[in-house]
């Protein structure tokens, strides 16, 4: 079962939704709570580009799986690298359970988790340019901001 995925550009959260639903019919869960991350038209952008530490990443979202079966939960994760424009999802997380109050407890952590601790950098497009958000970025315990 495949429930990782960095892709280019924008995430299609639809095929996503159906994978993660596909994988909740086939374990027979009865919870998929999702949360699915759209660029807004906000302050002038046209778009926001991520960049990614893969291992980084990948080690976070391990450690988040175990966190996930302790508590008899599935974890299902997709997000951007490169640039996605206003309206287009950079990110989709789920949570699959047995039960629904396991799955909406977790998601909320999981996605807040993310926001502040996953190597993923943010850029602001405006006028085709890529500007980073510092102002809207987190310091990684260990590490300092990403110079421009």
């Amino acid at each position: 079962m495949q429930n990782f995925f960095i892709e280019k550009n924008a995430v299609d959260s639809l095929k996503h939704y159906q994978q993660a639903y596909d994988i909740c019919k086939e374990k027979s869960l009865g919870a998929l709570v999702n949360f699915n991350g759209i660029i807004r038209d906000d302050g002038g952008v046209s778009g926001l580009s991520f960049d990614v530490y893969e291992p980084i990443l990948r080690q976070w979202f391990k450690d988040w799986e175990q966190k996930a079966k302790e508590n008899d939960c599935l974890l299902y994760f997709a997000h951007s690298v490169g640039d996605v424009m206003v309206k287009e999802s950079s990110y989709f997380a789920a949570v699959m359970s047995k039960h629904r109050k396991k799955a909406l407890a977790m998601i909320g952590d999981f996605v807040e988790d993310f926001k502040q601790n996953a190597p993923i950098w943010k850029y602001d497009i405006i006028n085709g340019q890529r500007v980073y958000a510092k102002d809207r970025s987190f310091v990684l315990n260990g590490a300092g901001y990403l110079k421009p």
